[in-house]
């Protein structure tokens, strides 16, 4: 049986620096709950952070949203590529 999976985004809210913080707190406060898969998503801009603070974690990384299409004239758009790189 898979574990189940717990997984949270902050929409368009918080800075980089706001997301350093809020992610410091959270994987201290989740790194005592066991038995479930639990990841955090915050916006594209804030993954760099968020993963540098996950680092050696049991806490996985991921994406809020992204675009289908490997590559385009897609303003604004995120092609996994692109976040798989980070």
């Amino acid at each position: 049986m898979r574990k189940p999976l717990v997984a949270g985004n902050w929409k368009m809210n918080k800075t980089i620096a706001e997301t350093r913080e809020l992610v410091s707190k959270m994987s201290t406060e989740l790194g005592g709950i066991q038995g479930v898969e639990k990841v955090i998503c915050p916006p594209f801009m804030s993954l760099p952070a968020a993963a540098s603070l996950l680092d050696g974690t049991d806490i996985g990384l991921g994406a809020q949203n992204m675009h289908w299409e490997e590559k385009g004239a897609f303003t604004g758009e995120v092609a996994p590529a692109m976040v798989r790189e980070l």
